[in-house]
């Protein structure tokens, strides 16, 4: 099983079933973006699997949905403007003896542009247990969190608005090399990473066949990560642009996420449907 060095990333990876390895995809700063993917009220459920050398184990799971905003203004912002994103993620009883996960993040998220205004944080991974709040300062272009002040780009995302925004983006946000270079803020730093777009592939899922776009992120190599681009994701070829799928090996194994659950999209999922040839 991972060490105990390994809890934070790892934990991530089950609260997010990889979706969070994403992270964002760097756009202009405070663009307006038009969102035909998600709206208020859906909610997504994925399953976790932990694949070793001993065998596979069912790690847990993980359920990430979005709320109208009602609660106080941040940052000048008002209410009806905010995007109220919630992920929570935990591991089972068997997986709990070994590693126990009981993490809740939040994202408080500008419709207009999808660019956070403040993320907290409740992690509970192993026997690391912290709690965070992150205020994002556009004007002064600084995240301030409980530790720090950190100097970060305008466009900075946090790990939740940033899967959403790359819902919104298409293949022509791609270079002529499909790729996509980003920025993401995460443990009071900066990352710079970037996306590979891999071509289109047809998955069988419980609903059917359906057409994805597949993906793969750039990740720091290091405790937990052994290559460069260790996760392959599969996300609906639609309007809705869903991740259905994704795949990561670590140092100590691979994890396998699968969406298993879906509620209140946008649009109909029908639209992923693969054609039957």
């Amino acid at each position: 099983m991972p060490s105990t060095g390994k809890r934070r990333v790892l934990g991530r990876i089950i609260l997010f079933g990889i979706v969070g390895l994403i992270t964002c995809i760097g756009t202009n700063a405070q663009e307006t973006v038009v969102n035909q993917s998600f709206r208020a009220g859906e909610q997504l459920s994925y399953a976790l699997t932990y694949k070793t050398v001993f065998g596979e184990i069912v790690a847990g799971k993980a359920k990430v949905k979005i709320d109208a905003y009602t609660g106080e203004n941040f940052q000048g912002e008002e209410q009806s403007n905010l995007y109220h994103v919630i992920a929570e993620g935990k591991t089972n009883n068997f997986f709990d003896f070994f590693f126990k996960v009981r993490d809740h993040f939040e994202s408080y998220i500008d419709k207009s542009t999808l660019l956070p205004v403040r993320f907290t944080s409740h992690t509970h991974e192993g026997k690391y247990v912290f709690s965070d709040d992150v205020l994002f300062d556009r004007t002064s272009k600084m995240a301030v969190s409980k530790r720090n002040e950190v100097s970060v780009p305008e466009s900075i995302h946090d790990i939740l608005s940033s899967v959403y925004f790359l819902r919104t983006v298409t293949l022509d946000d791609f270079g002529p090399d499909s790729t996509f270079y980003f920025d993401f803020f995460l443990d009071d730093s900066v990352y710079h990473s970037k996306v590979i777009f891999l071509g289109r592939e047809t998955l069988d899922t419980d609903w059917g066949k359906i057409t994805c776009l597949k993906v793969m992120p750039m990740m720091a190599t290091g405790e937990v990560f052994a290559k460069r681009y260790p996760v392959i994701m599969w996300i609906t070829d639609d309007r809705n642009h869903i991740p259905v799928r994704a795949e990561s090996e670590i140092i100590v194994g691979s994890v396998v996420m699968k969406l298993v659950d879906f509620r209140n999209l946008k649009n109909p999922f029908t639209q992923s449907l693969a054609v039957s040839e």
